[in-house]
């Protein structure tokens, strides 16, 4: 039996994967991200312990919602900390035919030592990953989370390289991560990598500051406001002058604000393979 530690459960997830998602979030996680809406995911030595076979039942049991193109996506915290955990889940959601997502930023990948194997394991059942890509300048990254993006964007290639389906995720800080050489930076790797289905630009909100505030840390981030619509339609601008015409064709709906009143929902469809929009998630 192989457990692991949980912080929470979405039960009819929207925004983390293709369909409704069972959506479980592990404890733990490397990076301090400034803007970390759940920065109580930190410790390792927090959350809930289950067993895999106890948390796949629990999950099991709403499968009436994901009919044909949901399933089961976990994230984090980083869930690449929780492998032997996570590897066991999916396989017994692969025993079940149900579609697996993992949502990772890539901290702790690496190509040496004793991790490739069990990421191979792990790769093994699961059909589509999440990367978190939080910024494409090394020294932003560090700034941002307390890490090189190093490994991020090797995993990145290397997931490219198995044929892994992907699905980009970068969040939008004004003044940080929104500047016109982040966003064309990142449009150029992700043209590098075959298997991208899917970029999604993710706007920055503060509805996490209050945890900051019960744990007594100081927000890092305070003051700077979540983008405007315009400034989402600019960075739009920049995604889609990158994307190849062979990626998807691209079709434009009215913007809605994507502030922390913004309803979950996307304000940008998009037609082909590779598809970019603004969300807002909860981080």
């Amino acid at each position: 039996m192989t457990a692991g530690k949980v912080y929470s459960l979405e039960t009819f997830g929207l925004v983390d994967g293709p369909g409704v998602r069972f959506v479980i979030f592990l404890q733990g996680c490397r990076m301090r991200c400034q803007y970390c809406h759940n920065p109580d995911t930190w410790k390792l030595s927090g959350g809930t312990a289950w067993e895999a076979r106890e948390l796949f039942c629990r999950a099991w049991q709403y499968r009436s919602y994901w009919r044909n193109n949901g399933g089961i996506t976990v994230s984090g915290g980083e869930p690449l900390l929780q492998m032997e955990f996570v590897t066991e889940l999916f396989r017994l959601a692969r025993e079940k035919g149900v579609h697996t997502a993992l949502d990772t930023a890539g901290q702790p990948f690496s190509r040496e030592e004793s991790f490739p194997e069990p990421f191979r394991r792990l790769l093994e059942v699961t059909d589509l990953v999440l990367l978190d890509l939080k910024a494409m300048d090394s020294g932003l990254h560090r700034q941002l989370t307390g890490w090189d993006n190093a490994p991020s964007l090797d995993l990145a290639r290397y997931l490219s390289d198995q044929g892994m389906p992907l699905w980009i995720r970068h969040v939008l800080v004004p003044g940080l991560t929104d500047s016109r050489e982040e966003l064309e930076q990142l449009e150029a790797f992700v043209g590098e990598l075959p298997t991208v289905e899917r970029v999604e630009i993710l706007p920055y909100h503060t509805l996490g500051v209050g945890k900051w505030a019960e744990l007594g840390i100081p927000y890092p981030l305070a003051g700077v406001r979540p983008p405007t619509e315009e400034e989402a339609e600019a960075a739009q601008r920049y995604l889609s002058a990158a994307v190849r015409p062979a990626q998807g064709r691209i079709e434009a709906c009215p913007a809605r604000h994507a502030g922390a009143e913004a309803k979950r929902k996307p304000a940008w469809k998009f037609q082909g393979r590779l598809h970019c929009f603004f969300r807002k998630t909860m981080l």
